[in-house]
């Protein structure tokens, strides 16, 4: 299945290191700084209408979220927002931009292994500064032929990496943890796909269980099981 394939692509963001649960974390802080004005359930079903309403100005990543958690904020309060609090939420996502790097398990070992067989490449959405920052710190730069950071994952982008990469579709092994944007967009355009699931995902990012089962890809428990095809 996998004897064409020449540059093989990971996502970043819990497939490389943990990412969604700080969000997680963050939202339910922002919901308890909010808690006078509404449910903590209520605010953060807010914020999530807020951030998909925002994702085609801002973006994905650290730096829209804040903006999304001002702006909920401001139409939660009535535009009654203290100062104090507005600052308490900036805080959010200054300390959310600090956190240190978490690498899960065996990805080291992993790209170690892989490192020289193909070509390895960073396929990751996000802002750009954030990304490579959380690279940087990550002390993996070193295995990465290639880093693509990514305004969306949708069937387009991936055609777009493909010619960028000079390769055929079915050259393009991704690894990823999101059904919506690291796995299904690549059946679909005739490229390889292993899922790779984390613990926890963003809502905007599940999809039907019959997307699920019409499409082609495989599914391991941990990345080191991603060995075993080569």
């Amino acid at each position: 299945m996998y004897k064409n394939i020449k540059v093989i692509a990971f996502d970043a963001d819990d497939t490389l290191w943990v990412n969604e649960t700080y969000f997680r974390d963050a939202e339910h802080q922002f919901a308890k700084l909010l808690s006078n004005f509404e449910t903590v359930n209520k605010i953060e079903q807010e914020l999530f209408k807020m951030e998909i309403k925002n994702l085609p100005l801002y973006g994905y990543g650290v730096k829209g979220f804040i903006l999304s958690m001002v702006e909920c904020a401001l139409e939660i309060s009535n535009n009654n927002l203290n100062p104090t609090l507005l600052n308490d939420i900036l805080n959010i996502g200054k300390e959310m931009l600090e956190k240190p790097i978490e690498l899960l398990d065996d990805v080291e070992d992993v790209l170690k292994s892989l490192q020289g067989k193909y070509k390895l490449i960073v396929a990751t959405k996000g802002d750009l500064l954030d990304q490579e920052r959380k690279l940087e710190k990550s002390g993996l730069l070193k295995y990465f032929h290639h880093i693509e950071v990514m305004s969306d994952k949708k069937e387009m982008d991936y055609k777009k990496l493909v010619n960028h990469l000079d390769i055929e579709a079915n050259q393009l092994l991704m690894i990823g943890n999101s059904l919506k944007s690291d796995i299904l967009p690549l059946v679909n355009i005739g490229a390889s796909a292993i899922h790779v699931p984390f613990h926890t995902t963003w809502a905007h990012e599940e999809v039907s269980s019959k997307e699920q089962s019409t499409s082609t890809y495989k599914t391991v428990s941990r990345l080191k099981e991603i060995l075993k095809f080569e």
